[in-house]
């Protein structure tokens, strides 16, 4: 670790748009699993993790070993709201992430559009589900950083296993909107385009008039339609996976 008082320094971390502050054991994991550069990571009890490690994910209990540096509990306990309980914390590089790839990629796979979200851990949520269903990416308007360390804990550290990105507005693209909002159509999944941008309003407001009359409803693809806040991060789950389902199946390769 570097001369700099610890806490200062990762309270920096925490407000720097490079950085990413990662608190506990799961987003740590995954963020290295996803190629994540860590430039630092403290434990109070190196011994202790290193066993977690080879419990939970043996393939990175040396790196693990290699990287932690350990810290006074005092000290850990200071660098985070919450400080995991799992007894460890990093900070890595942010990836350069931009927007328009995430909107110009060709594959059938959808992206995600959070409009103003308030709740960093719904955020994160998001995130995570839109990982493991293979979306393009996901972007947020507001002033909430959706990397935020409540956001990367919220999602596991899989900022780095799908593109994330703050954006001013509603994009322009080529992408069909398919608006999800409480005010919209019934939902049915079956009937969602290829490449669709999924927009999702606040948790308490819905979508802006914006967005949600982004596309006129009658019989129009990117209607509006009926999604109710408290099942958003479920139903965003069935809907990426139904997309992902009507991909086409994968080419064999050589072994």
């Amino acid at each position: 670790m570097g001369a700099a008082d610890p806490v200062e320094r990762w309270r920096r971390a925490r407000d720097d748009p490079s950085r990413a502050v990662l608190e506990g054991f799961h987003p740590v994991k995954h963020a290295l699993r996803f190629g994540a550069e860590i430039l630092e990571a403290v434990s109070p009890d190196p011994a202790a993790l290193l066993e977690l490690a080879r419990s939970l994910a043996p393939d990175l209990a040396e790196e693990l070993a290699e990287r932690v540096e350990p810290v006074e509990r005092e000290v850990f306990e200071r660098l985070a709201p919450r400080p995991p309980e799992t007894g460890v914390a990093a900070i890595a590089r942010r990836p350069d992430v931009e927007p328009e790839r995430i909107l110009d990629d060709p594959s059938p796979a959808p992206a995600i559009l959070l409009e103003r979200p308030r709740r960093m851990g719904n955020v994160g949520a998001v995130i995570r589900v839109a990982a493991a269903a293979g979306a393009a990416g996901v972007l947020t308007t507001g002033r909430h950083d959706p990397w935020n360390p409540a956001a990367v804990r919220g999602a596991a550290g899989l900022h780095w296993a799908v593109p994330v990105a703050r954006i001013d507005g509603l994009p322009a693209s080529d992408r069909p909107v398919v608006a999800l909002d409480p005010r919209g159509d019934p939902l049915d999944p079956a009937s969602l385009p290829s490449r669709a941008l999924l927009a999702f309003g606040s948790e308490r407001h819905g979508l802006g008039e914006e967005e949600a009359t982004a596309a006129p409803r009658q019989g129009d693809p990117q209607a509006p339609v009926e999604l109710h806040p408290p099942a958003g991060v479920e139903q965003l789950r069935h809907l990426t996976l139904e997309v992902r389902a009507r991909r086409p199946a994968p080419k064999p390769q050589a072994c």
